[in-house]
């Protein structure tokens, strides 16, 4: 059962983005038919802990479909390297972040989930908070290119 962990600073915007998206594209190929997938997202930073994704992501999300229910910010673990196959940043801060949160002793290495979108010359997902709806949008299509991306990397793994 492979296990990804999607991960940026307050799991508010973007890693909670990453869960829904990846959740319904897993859905609509079939994925969750050919193997059990545990999805889930975290923040480096534990500010936002209990709080629910922000507004605006779930307003550009559930423009394009996506569902955000039960999602709950909650900050990265030293667990979540042992529990999770997949540990993706979304973005480079975010990466060393989680290389200084990881265990030792942990066989899974954070990376970042935009390598999946090789068709994409950009490799961080940009934090729209501070920024307009039109932020939320470009969020949401690098991650659909990230999670397309990403599917055809674990069919392939089978």
């Amino acid at each position: 059962m492979p296990s990804i962990l999607f991960v940026c600073l307050g799991n508010i915007c973007r890693s909670p983005t990453a869960e829904a998206v990846f959740r319904y594209k897993v859905e609509q190929s079939g994925l969750d038919k050919e193997m059990d997938i545990r999805i889930d997202s975290a923040g480096t930073s534990a500010a936002h802990h209990g709080e629910g994704p922000d507004k605006r992501s779930i307003l550009a999300g559930q423009g394009r479909g996506y569902s955000f229910e039960g999602q709950q910010s909650r900050p990265v673990r030293q667990q979540d390297f042992h529990d999770f196959d997949y540990v993706l940043a979304m973005d480079s801060r975010n990466l060393q972040n989680l290389r200084r949160i990881k265990p030792a002793e942990a066989q899974t290495q954070p990376q970042l989930f935009l390598n999946f979108a090789e068709t994409l010359s950009v490799k961080d997902v940009p934090d729209p908070y501070y920024g307009g709806a039109k932020g939320f949008d470009h969020v949401l299509d690098l991650i659909e290119a990230a999670s397309d991306g990403l599917i055809d990397h674990l069919r392939a793994k089978t």
